[in-house]
């Protein structure tokens, strides 16, 4: 299969497991049978707002969901059955190094569901701790392989966390990260984990706040003839404005082919839900409109 994937993808992610147990309901692990219920209800919830927001009219074939196996497994088989692009992730939750959920068994686990994408969460930066890249380049290099070998696409969520030593250099400033050092270094760990044999068909990235690094970021993703490997961005639990603010910045350059917007778009309808204050169906709906909203500003802003 050639290397890349150049259509439109939408996602609506909510894959995160110990994050959103614990973000929404107040969960710690290990969950009781009750709690694990719950959170695989209102996981349901979430694909209910999908499913809303493309009979409202959202293009099914841009259209993408990326959920977990352990709470979404019923999910992942409907979506496949209904024909809509599904992902899903191979890596264990909450971890601060890169390591297989299900351990020398990831590859029979995503053999059950067949997704569209096989996806990674990796936090990398190129200013870390050298030894510990180089162990998860090794591993994401096997899903790289696996990919290649069976048809699969893959797809690499990269966040480029701060260091505490760049944090003091400068004097603890996200934004003054965001802003001056973090595009740097995405497009280092791009290059570094494509020398060490990874490669995804979609790098899924942080917002950037300018369209010039977006253009980078996308050569560098796309160097050295891999001319149809693209880029997406996600939320990072953002506000509206922000979220908006990437979605608009990103769809103005070439090779952005769409988002993975997950927490913006969810997390506040399943609290509404959560407290009483929304039905069930009305948490759908919110749902489904924030992901309507999405589409409508990256794609008019890329007719623009």
């Amino acid at each position: 299969m050639e290397l890349g994937y150049d259509r439109p993808l939408f996602i609506l992610p909510f894959d995160q497991r110990s994050s959103f147990a614990k973000s929404i309901f107040g969960f710690k692990p290990p969950l009781t049978e009750e709690q694990t219920a719950t959170v695989i209800a209102s996981k349901q919830v979430v694909y209910e707002g999908f499913k809303l927001a493309l009979n409202k009219g959202a293009p099914r074939e841009t259209a993408a969901i990326l959920v977990d196996e352990e709470f979404g497994a019923a999910i992942l088989r409907d979506a496949r059955a209904q024909g809509v692009v599904t992902c899903a992730p191979t890596e264990k939750s909450g971890q601060e190094e890169f390591v297989f959920e299900y351990g020398d068994r990831w590859r029979d686990h995503i053999e059950a569901f067949a997704p569209t994408f096989a996806k990674v969460l990796v936090r990398y930066n190129t200013e870390n701790d050298e030894a510990m890249n180089r162990r998860q380049a090794a591993r994401l290099k096997e899903v790289s392989d696996y990919c290649r070998k069976t048809s699969r696409h893959f797809l690499f969520e990269l966040l480029v966390p701060m260091t505490f030593e760049q944090s003091d250099r400068l004097e603890g400033s996200q934004r003054a990260y965001d802003q001056h050092l973090r595009p740097s270094l995405m497009m280092e760990a791009i290059k570094e984990l494509q020398r060490a044999g990874v490669e995804p068909d979609v790098w899924k990235v942080e917002g950037l706040d300018r369209r010039a690094d977006c253009e980078a970021l996308v050569a560098a993703a796309r160097r050295d003839g891999r001319s149809k490997v693209s880029c997406i961005v996600l939320g990072r639990g953002a506000d509206e404005a922000g979220v908006l603010a990437w979605l608009r910045t990103a769809a103005s350059v070439p090779g952005f082919i769409g988002f993975a917007v997950g927490r913006t778009s969810f997390q506040d309808p399943l609290i509404g839900l959560r407290d009483r204050k929304f039905s069930r169906e009305a948490a759908a709906a919110r749902i489904a409109d924030r992901y309507a909203e999405w589409i409508a500003a990256f794609t008019g802003a890329r007719a623009g």
